[in-house]
């Protein structure tokens, strides 16, 4: 689990994130519906705008991740809205189908606060900044790819290094190596709480055993 430089979604919050994200993909892969977050006991925290990422995996490999990086809509909106988006249009995959739902693990990263009110994004000016593990990494470029992100979860589950993590993230923006030194490109890191229903599945686990 990654987490925030600091914590701002208690135990209850992540779990009622968690279960909103189930609950919006039931919804809509079942009844081709969005789901009302009226009658769910939304915190101040929840109604906070934050951007968020729902990622989503099937026995362990991935099998759809979306997420919004502007903070332009409540936590929990976010939230409902990219467990549909990560099901239905990560271009990378086919539509999640009725069959997999109870095959799937779900995944939120809620990002926290950067350096302006609408990102969550910190501008690298140095790579020894950069912490494996709290740290996601996006590179903005000009040209038709934009840019390319990095969760921060994604370097500790691949064993990856600080050079290793930045390679990467040349590629997934479609950049030469060492592209964030280009002229005309920005390095940003950003951080995020890190929950998931398997994580929190083997923690009562343990608490009962």
């Amino acid at each position: 689990m990654s987490d925030c430089c600091e914590r701002y979604l208690n135990d209850a919050e992540e779990a009622l994130l968690l279960r909103i994200a189930r609950d919006s993909l039931e919804t809509f892969i079942l009844k081709g519906e969005h789901l009302d977050l009226a009658a769910y006991p939304l915190t101040d925290a929840l109604r906070e705008k934050h951007g968020a990422f729902v990622t989503l995996r099937r026995s362990g490999a991935l099998r759809g991740c979306i997420g919004y990086t502007k903070n332009i809509e409540a936590l929990a909106e976010a939230v409902r809205d990219n467990a549909i988006n990560a099901a239905a249009r990560d271009p990378r995959f086919p539509p999640v189908t009725v069959e997999e739902l109870p095959e799937l693990d779900i995944e939120v990263s809620a990002l926290c606060p950067g350096d302006t009110p609408d990102s969550p994004f910190l501008e690298v000016r140095a790579i020894s900044e950069i912490v494996i593990g709290r740290d996601g990494l996006y590179l903005e470029q000009a040209g038709p790819r934009g840019g390319g992100l990095l969760l921060p979860q994604v370097p500790v589950e691949q064993g990856w290094d600080l050079p290793a993590f930045l390679a990467a993230l040349c590629r997934k923006a479609g950049a030469p190596e060492r592209a964030w030194e280009l002229p005309g490109a920005r390095l940003y890191r950003f951080s995020a709480q890190v929950f998931s229903e398997r994580e929190r599945d083997r923690a009562a686990n343990a608490s009962a055993a």
